[in-house]
């Protein structure tokens, strides 16, 4: 399989969840600067609006945008992985778990965590929300990289479907 095409799906995956969330998609890219932070294929920069939500609402979000690029892996795939199994994933599951420290007992954080990937992935099996995620695939793998103005007019018609669903 393909690590480009492998790693447009795991970026899209975030940045569509990112966009039905209500937060704000900078941009992404399957060829990241090779700066000074982590070794890594892809990136996807998202912004949130911190006022109109708690803190705790906040982090739940942050939590579904970090776990939704392995899903849509997964989907793509057509293999069902826990999330915490795959080296590929490591750095997401430690950003989720992280961001996950509400839950202050590791049984009820780890069963959030699972909880939170089927939700994903039974949003993200969706006929319509899979087109949309394939269509930002589909930009990435031609041109690399995408702005996020180009991510959000793609992901324009489930603004909010997450947030609702």
């Amino acid at each position: 399989m393909d690590i480009d095409e492998v790693t447009a799906w795991h970026e899209a995956g975030h940045a569509f969840a990112a966009v039905c969330l209500g937060a704000t998609v900078e941009s992404i890219s399957i060829s990241p600067d090779r700066d000074d932070g982590p070794l890594r294929s892809g990136d996807t920069v998202v912004r949130w609006e911190h006022r109109r939500v708690s803190e705790r609402q906040l982090m739940e979000r942050e939590v579904m945008v970090i776990l939704a690029g392995p899903v849509a892996e997964m989907i793509h795939r057509n293999e069902s992985f826990h999330p915490a199994t795959v080296a590929e994933w490591a750095m997401d599951w430690q950003q989720a778990w992280e961001k996950a420290s509400f839950e202050k007992s590791s049984p009820k954080r780890l069963a959030m965590l699972e909880q939170t990937t089927l939700q994903l992935y039974r949003v993200f099996r969706q006929d319509q929300n899979w087109a949309i995620i394939g269509a930002i695939v589909d930009h990435l793998l031609a041109y690399e990289q995408m702005e996020g103005e180009t991510v959000h007019e793609i992901c324009e018609s489930v603004e909010g479907l997450l947030r609702n669903g």
